[in-house]
């Protein structure tokens, strides 16, 4: 029977390319040369992926029955293009996006949509270059047209088909970019598509390529000046890397295009329908951004300096790494000596962000505080890369940031690690956390039925309050956690809560609740009003 790419199968690609890459990782950082030679195309496209399959898995979390096939490939394409990394990842987004396009309208034509998936790409490269991804990418497409006709429908026939052109491809990218001639190493972004589409051939077929490509195929460097084409890449190049998310329409997009190719190279701009995720390689990253600016609204912007070289500095014994759902207490918790990753609202961090934490915590022993319920799987990933890494991680379920702080305020590095690592367990399991959140829609709770624009009131994540504004449902809700006795009240505000907000909650306390002190925090852009916490 042939088989087709359904809504599982989409889901069960993306598990399996990320699984690819995590594996894969380490040897395509290994092997990348171009277009910067910085070692983290492995990485940067094992992000990408994991936002993508975040993306599937909350699609198939909001359906009580298996969803359309087309809202599946769509959010993994738009998964990718707001986690895309880098220069390579980049591009596998829009090669995802091009498909996404063809088969959200037709599913069953594969080939039609790795097609698309390669235009698509050559077109958000300003200048395209072969013996990159973008080659491997058209040799993919023209492998799987030319095994369509004989494939019956069978999409396992043409994604098999696709992953051999694209293996032999990527073979033969040594003698057509000089950089990698002269390495003796294929294109690492090709490497990573051949492992996607890899994974495709196993999601379809439920078997693994049996023919792996070799990273470090043999190449004569005497024979490349001649017969590879000068790189115009390999003299000195831009000094930053600047990747953002851009909301603009499409007239002032073309003319970012034109402004940011004036100003660097490795200029690729990828997305549509108003979301655009742009990456360019600069001297002037303030220019790019301003740039930015002036076509729309730039924001998640990342700015890379590729001369950067951190001051060596000795490990230290013991450190904590925290999420953090605003800037406010990313501040707080680097005043404290720990390393803050921030979530900002509805972009949880990915396992990779968490491990580069763990990383730039240089130390031999970590204590890693998630604080949010949603990241336990993910933080269990980031620990076990870390641990096999050689880093001693302990990771403390944290549920809230409030349950993070008070683990945080008992930390003592002086201590042996398993004694520090219960001491903040036991405080942050003694904090019971709340937090306020506005309704967007009419929906059954566990308080009742609640309006669109109704204050809701969370404690230990179920909905405990519904009231109509923030004051008074703040104070419900802390009455109702005091009830059961308490000695410490911390509050969490985001930037824009009403300026009394706070004042009012701690009055409240005072006279309600003798003997119980009051603690105030700002949060910052976080997606909650109100954090709560009661020790």
């Amino acid at each position: 029977m042939p088989q087709t790419l359904d809504a599982v199968a989409v889901r069960t690609w993306c598990s399996l390319a990320l699984d690819g890459l995590g594996r894969d990782r380490e040897e395509i950082d290994a092997v990348n040369v171009y277009p910067v030679a910085d070692g983290d195309t492995g990485t940067n496209l094992y992000l990408t992926v994991e936002s993508a399959h975040q993306a599937v898995e909350a699609v198939f979390a909001a359906y009580t029955e298996v969803p359309e096939t087309a809202d599946v490939i769509r959010a993994m394409a738009h998964g990718a293009l707001i986690g895309a990394r880098g220069n390579s990842g980049t591009i596998l987004s829009q090669l995802l996006r091009g498909m996404a396009e063809v088969l959200a309208e037709h599913g069953t034509d594969l080939s039609g949509a790795l097609r698309r998936a390669a235009e698509s790409a050559y077109e958000a490269v300003a200048h395209p270059v072969e013996g990159t991804v973008l080659t491997v990418a058209t040799a993919a497409a023209e492998a799987a047209r030319g095994a369509d006709g004989d494939a019956d429908g069978d999409a396992a026939a043409v994604a098999t088909a696709a992953y051999g052109g694209a293996r032999r491809a990527l073979e033969e990218t040594p003698g057509q970019l000089a950089v990698l001639g002269r390495a003796g190493v294929v294109d690492a972004g090709g490497w990573g598509l051949v492992t996607v589409l890899g994974a495709l051939v196993q999601a379809l077929s439920g078997e693994a390529p049996a023919v792996r490509h070799e990273a470090h195929p043999p190449i004569d460097p005497h024979t490349c000046p001649t017969e590879c084409p000068a790189d115009p890449a390999e003299s000195a190049g831009p000094a930053f890397e600047v990747i953002y998310l851009l909301e603009a329409g499409d007239e002032a997009v073309a003319r970012l295009r034109g402004r940011l190719d004036a100003l660097g190279d490795s200029l690729v701009v990828v997305g549509g329908d108003g979301l655009w995720n742009v990456h360019v390689h600069v001297d002037d990253a303030g220019a790019a951004v301003e740039a930015g600016v002036e076509a729309g609204r730039p924001y998640r912007i990342r700015i890379t300096h590729f001369g950067a070289q951190p001051e060596p500095r000795e490990q230290v014994q013991r450190a904590v790494v925290a999420v953090v759902p605003g800037e406010g207490l990313a501040g707080l918790c680097a005043e404290a000596g720990a390393t803050a990753v921030l979530a900002r609202p509805g972009e949880p961090p990915a396992s990779g962000e968490l491990v580069d934490a763990i990383r730039r915590a240089h130390a031999r022993e970590v204590v890693l505080l998630p604080n949010d319920a949603e990241l336990r799987h993910t933080a269990a990933v980031a620990v076990a890369q870390a641990r096999a890494e050689g880093v001693r991680v302990a990771l403390i379920p944290t549920r809230s940031a409030v349950q993070g702080l008070a683990a945080l305020a008992v930390h003592a590095a002086d201590r042996r690690f398993d004694e520090d690592v219960v001491a903040m367990t036991a405080a942050a399991g003694a904090t019971r956390y709340a937090e306020l959140a506005v309704a967007e829609r009419q929906s059954w709770t566990t308080a009742g039925i609640c309006q669109a624009g109704d204050v809701l009131g969370l404690i230990d994540g179920d909905v405990a309050v519904i009231g109509q504004d923030l004051a008074r449902t703040a104070k419900a809700v802390l009455d109702r956690m005091l009830a059961a006795g308490g000695e410490l009240v911390t509050l969490v505000l985001a930037a824009g809560t009403p300026a009394d907000l706070a004042p009012g909650i701690e009055a409240h306390v005072r006279e309600a609740h003798l003997a119980v002190d009051t603690v105030v925090y700002d949060g910052g852009n976080q997606s909650a009003p109100l954090l709560i916490g009661v020790e």
